[in-house]
């Protein structure tokens, strides 16, 4: 057959099928070129077609860039490889390092032919042997050609030592044993003059640095001389075109003799004395003007940082990255700010000249710029300068862009703290980022700023008037708000009548009424936010306390709020207004200062609560507690209860409820001003009816308080309430028949009693009681027995039950058992089953407490429940 006519046979040209290939229209006449193409070289293949054999494979690897199979092709190679001839070789090495890795089994073939082609009189086909060996070499061929590379080391032509070195960089990272084999050889050939040659040894000399702990003293002995002297030459080398760039002599070896010099020096004071000289030579004479000479400088900067250098030389080359802080390319400045960071582990008090450029970095208008220059910024803060760079950055914070404002809010916020010299200079600069980014002010931040002001009494009078001040002059930010209403609730009366004045301070006119308008003006301007319009009521409640005059205009602004959609706010209006109005009696002890908060518990908390930063792959279940602590102008969540994991609960079935008498001292920090506070419209807590109204009343973010016959609620899944309209509930007022112990209600005899838990210690006992015409919903009444001679205290119960359960537990009525069954601590839990009559009731439990100061901890699961509930 004529070839000429068939238009795919194997002699086709390889031009003719790539212009083929680009006149398909579509992905798949581009596959049917490529199939008949492939077809043809099979064809050619099984018939052992030498003429074209080095023409197919030129088309294989075209077709193999394509991204199409060609592992037919394989052997062809070996066959061209085994040629004589110059030009197969050449093509066979091409597709050797195209088509085949180093996991194929077909290089065992092979490892022969690279042998005697590394052997081979033609210097040329030695070189593709190298440039093949180079790419493709296994950690088998490496052991077996180790002994040809390192003979070709010590060859007269430059070319073949130059691939032959860098061949050799690949066995050893193959095979780092072997390190020792080319460190002579490498040693030896830093004396060459060769560019290329000179590149490539030093390449393979670091490397062996790297492989080889013998290797690197064995450098460091015999190659620092020879590094020295090629920078010095190249440094003091005339004009030489060919390997010029932009006025800088050959500046990939400078930059490669540098990087080997770091390696060296690296932790060696003799080397590092040695390079010394050199070092300041290149950083003082390369040119800063041009590209390439500032990527010399920056490479000689961290070779300097990084050897044994002196003191002198460490200045001169963080004088050089103060340079390119000044330098217009976004790039260059990056790098120095980066170089910087590290340097400050070095020589602080060096870079600290530079702190006037670094804090222009701040304002760059490159954001990438000004995050990193933020960074070193933080760093080099100290005791000394605490006081300007925090002036510096808090007068450029009120004419940032907002995206930046959030980090550069959270790094001063960590200067003032760590750095604070004096409560006062502490507050003062507190106040001022509250009012210009208090809405990027996290709420960690703010609670310690209110935990300072509690304990610093001599200064709760300056503080409470300036964040009038400030809230007067700019009341839009949230964290502000919420500090300064939360002073004014408290110290009120210090406002009022300028107590505790400072020598820095005028005296300000604030009446009793101007006091109640701030108040209510954050209440109706944070309508949306549930957290801070808590703590406004609760604010103004204590105001009630303080300002007699103005109890009615509280009770007004009090009552505007029963009818909110908010059950948490709503909830609070009707007992705050029933404070107000029915039990002045107890309103002035119920609403009394806030003791002094414990501020080492709580920054110890904060410390441990930073480094547990655990994310979790499913959210906790919700837990609602039996009591809560009362807290200054809003309050405590429930202590959270980690039943899914200690009840052994492995899937998300069981929602948890549990009853605490108490929050733990070191915990009702975290909690304190409603962290965590949801929005009880859509996703509230069970009702609580707590009889203890007075650890309840003040406790943002609990679970609010059912104002109204329990028929009107309708409990339709865990956790959801939905709640009857707005001033239809017949309001109880719970503050009515107060007393210290409630009796609980009489049980339904047709369920009889069960023991739900006996061990040792503990027996448990359980009534139950249904309400007429309300199947799923069971009321139980758990008494607690002590069993043993020892009084039980800090005593925890602590229920789980499935997800078509919800389960409501009350304050259990103490928390210490007697010994030996003399008295008993009851409990109520109210459960109702969705799907009753369907699936019965489950429960699991988990009991603790304390036996002689020592932790106990009882756990079992409940499975004797009568039938019917």
């Amino acid at each position: 057959m004529d070839l000429s006519l068939n238009p795919f046979s194997s002699g086709t040209r390889l031009r003719d099928m790539i212009r083929a290939i680009r006149a398909s229209k579509t992905a798949a006449e581009e596959r049917a070129v490529v199939r008949r193409e492939c077809a043809a070289i099979r064809a050619a293949i099984s018939e052992n077609d030498q003429d074209y054999r080095h023409r197919n494979m030129a088309k294989l690897m075209f077709i193999h860039m394509l991204g199409y199979p060609t592992h037919f092709g394989q052997m062809e190679c070996l066959k061209l490889i085994a040629s004589s001839g110059f030009p197969e070789k050449r093509i066979g090495y091409l597709g050797l390092t195209l088509l085949l890795d180093e996991r194929q089994e077909v290089l065992m073939l092979v490892t022969n032919s690279l042998k005697q082609d590394l052997n081979h009189s033609n210097q040329f086909i030695v070189g593709l042997a190298l440039c093949a060996l180079g790419n493709i070499c296994s950690a088998e061929m490496a052991r077996d050609l180790a002994p040809e590379v390192e003979r070709l080391l010590q060859t007269r032509d430059p070319n073949t030592k130059k691939k032959a070195a860098l061949c050799s960089i690949r066995i050893v990272r193959k095979v780092p044993d072997l390190a020792e084999n080319f460190m002579g050889s490498a040693a030896s050939l830093l004396k060459e003059k060769h560019h290329g040659v000179l590149i490539s040894v030093v390449q393979l000399c670091t490397e062996l640095c790297k492989s080889s702990r013998e290797a690197l003293e064995y450098l460091r002995k015999h190659s620092v001389e020879g590094l020295v002297r090629i920078l010095r030459d190249v440094s003091n080398s005339s004009y030489a075109p060919e390997y010029d760039i932009a006025g800088i002599t050959d500046p990939f070896l400078h930059i490669r003799v540098l990087r080997l010099m770091r390696t060296l020096g690296q932790g060696d004071a003799d080397c590092s004395e040695y390079v010394n000289d050199i070092l300041a030579q290149v950083a003082t004479k390369t040119e800063s003007n041009k590209n390439a000479g500032n990527a010399i400088l920056y490479e000689c900067v961290e070779t300097i940082m990084g050897i044994e250098a002196t003191s002198g030389l460490r200045v001169l080359a963080i004088n050089i990255l103060g340079r390119f802080l000044s330098n217009r390319d976004n790039n260059i400045r990056y790098v120095a700010l980066n170089m910087l960071m590290k340097a400050m582990a070095v020589d602080t008090l060096a870079v600290q000249r530079h702190r006037v450029t670094i804090l222009e970095c701040v304002k760059d208008a490159d954001v990438s710029i000004r995050k990193r220059a933020l960074e070193l910024v933080y760093l080099l803060v100290n005791d000394t300068n605490v006081k300007p760079l925090t002036k510096e950055l808090i007068d450029y914070l009120e004419v940032s862009d907002d995206d930046f404002k959030e980090d550069l809010t959270a790094k001063i916020c960590s200067i003032v703290e760590k750095f604070s010299q004096d409560k006062l200079w502490y507050l003062d600069q507190m106040f001022k980022v509250l009012t210009l980014t208090g809405n990027f002010v996290k709420d960690d931040v703010w609670h310690a700023l209110i935990v300072l002001i509690s304990n610093a009494s001599e200064l709760q009078g300056y503080s409470v008037r300036s964040l009038y001040k400030a809230l007067q002059a700019c009341g839009t930010q949230e964290s502000l708000v919420r500090v300064a209403v939360w002073c004014i609730g408290e110290y009120g009366e210090m406002l009022v009548n300028n107590i505790s004045m400072l020598d820095v301070e005028e005296p300000i006119t604030v009446t009793e009424s101007d006091a109640v308008d701030a108040l209510e003006l954050a209440l109706k301007r944070y309508s949306v936010d549930v957290t801070t319009r808590a703590m406004c009521l609760v604010a103004l409640l204590k105001l009630s306390s303080r300002f007699p005059s103005t109890s009615k205009r509280i009770q007004v602004i009090v009552v505007q709020n029963k009818g909110n959609t908010v059950l948490e706010l709503q909830q609070r209006s009707i007992e705050f207004n029933s404070i107000i109005q029915r039990h002045q009696s107890i309103k002035s002890s119920l609403l009394e200062r806030m003791p002094v908060l414990d501020e080492a518990s709580y920054l110890e908390k904060r410390a441990a609560s930073s480094q547990a930063t655990v994310s979790l792959t499913k959210p906790t279940p919700s837990a609602a507690s039996g009591g809560s602590l009362k807290v200054p102008n809003g309050a405590v969540k429930p202590p959270p209860a980690p039943l899914a994991d200690l009840l052994d609960l492995s899937s998300d079935d069981a929602p948890v409820t549990t009853s605490a008498p108490s929050t733990a001292p070191n915990d009702f920090l975290q909690d304190l001003l409603g962290i965590g506070l949801t929005d009880t419209s859509t996703a509230g807590g069970a009702p609580s009816a707590s009889t203890d109204i007075l650890m309840d009343l003040l406790s943002i973010g609990s679970y609010p308080v059912q104002n109204g016959p329990p028929a009107t609620s309708n409990i339709s899944s865990p956790g959801q309430v939905t709640k009857h309209a707005p001033g239809t509930p017949q309001v109880i007022d719970l503050l009515d028949g107060l007393s210290p112990s409630t009796p609980l209600p009489d049980v339904n005899a047709a369920y009889p009693s069960i023991t739900a838990f006996q061990s040792a210690t503990l027996k448990v006992t359980f009534n139950f009681k249904k309400q007429p015409g309300k199947p799923q919903e069971t009321t139980m009444h758990a008494s607690f027995t002590n069993l043993t001679s020892a009084t039980l205290t800090n005593f925890m119960f602590q229920a789980a039950v499935p997800k078509f359960i919800q389960l409501r537990l009350d304050p259990a009525s103490s928390s210490t058992l007697p010994a030996s069954g003399n008295g008993s601590i009851t409990q109520s839990l109210s459960v109702t089953n969705n799907q009753h009559g369907q699936k019965p009731l489950a429960m699991r439990i988990r009991i603790s407490y304390k036996v002689n100061g020592e932790d106990r901890l009882e756990q079992g699961q409940i499975s004797n429940f009568p039938a019917g509930l």
